[in-house]
């Protein structure tokens, strides 16, 4: 008995040494997807991209990482193919809006396959702000004028923050705001904003907009009426630049806790995710690999000559944060469901 004990302990023993250097040798000569539920070109698609050029370095083994879009349905087409589609091997990393993580919770009537509370989180890259601006051939240069006066922003789809976002303005302000959906992205909204079909867009990442667009900003063409983040958080350039926060225009108590659960998606701006079901090993390598990502020299770089914003959160932060989202009172997401509807 003696014997076989120490057998079996020899055995643990080695199973146990073994384990790690087996997932450390797996994504040897492997390649990564990581799918994008939007358009090339657009926001989340710089972020991906820069992610992507870093992130395999940190992975034992140095797999390829090779970026693919697949937008749709609000980008949660790029979710359910993550979640229930793609093998559960580490090898598919997802990469969508916060809209599509909180469209199940506040769209009225959510189509929707995808449940952001049954992915693994890596991490997101940035927890930013949101702007509201105006083209500078409109005729509304303030928020203080978009009071009175009528705009026309552009919209993409409902689960779109450039989409919900301006109907929450609008319905927390008050602001006599039109809004014209069906947009592909935010380049296409900029490109009608030039040749005037609208005068603006609300619910443009700053860091999004640094990225596709500096010279409207290095140039002067763009008046911006609003700065968006959650309660006590400002964005420290805008602020110096004189752009007011979204909370000194909200009407009353209820709407400020509309905007309260709405904006507190932007701490998991740029969410990075597996299936649900990937073995632990490969969980605990991915999640280290993205957050010595999130601080490789080279990256940062990268960010920095791309003018996108680097904040990032790790993933048991973010999994923890989108719990406690879909954890709110049904009272308070019936009035926030109201206030994104057209």
């Amino acid at each position: 008995m003696r014997k076989l004990l120490q057998a079996s302990l020899i055995a643990a023993a080695a199973i146990a040494t073994a384990a790690p250097t087996t997932a450390q040798d797996y994504y040897v000569g492997k390649t990564v997807d990581l799918v994008v539920g939007n358009y090339p070109g657009g926001g989340f698609d710089i972020y991906a991209r820069a992610v992507a050029r870093h992130l395999g370095r940190h992975i034992p083994g140095n797999p390829n990482v090779v970026v693919k879009n697949m937008p749709g349905a609000g980008s949660a087409k790029a979710g359910v193919h993550i979640s229930q589609v793609a093998p559960k091997d580490g090898l598919s990393i997802g990469a969508v809006t916060p809209g599509a993580v909180v469209g199940p919770l506040l769209d009225d009537k959510p189509q929707s396959m995808f449940d952001p509370t049954k992915v693994t989180y890596l991490g997101t890259a940035n927890s930013g702000t949101r702007i509201c601006v105006t083209y500078d051939k409109s005729k509304v240069k303030s928020f203080k004028q978009a009071m009175t006066d009528k705009i026309v922003l552009g919209g993409v789809a409902p689960g779109d923050a450039v989409h919900d976002f301006a109907y929450m303005v609008r319905a927390t302000t008050g602001a006599p705001m039109s809004i014209v959906p069906g947009y592909k992205g935010t380049l296409d909204v900029t490109l009608a904003m030039e040749r005037s079909e609208i005068d603006g867009a609300c619910g443009w990442e700053w860091s999004s907009a640094k990225a596709q667009k500096p010279e409207w900003i290095r140039d002067g063409k763009l008046n911006f009426l609003l700065q968006i983040s959650p309660q006590g958080h400002v964005n420290e350039e805008l602020t110096k630049m004189g752009v007011p926060t979204l909370w000194q225009f909200v009407k009353d108590d209820e709407s400020r806790r509309v905007v309260e659960l709405i904006v507190s998606q932007q701490a998991f701006q740029r969410p990075y995710f597996i299936a649900m079901g990937t073995p632990d090993a490969y969980v605990t390598i991915l999640r280290k690999a993205f957050d010595d990502t999130m601080q490789d020299a080279g990256f940062l770089a990268d960010a920095q000559k791309l003018r996108i914003d680097v904040s990032p959160l790790p993933g048991a932060t973010v999994q923890d944060l989108v719990q406690k989202f879909y954890a709110t009172p049904k009272n308070i997401v019936e009035q926030g469901r109201r206030a994104i509807k057209p």
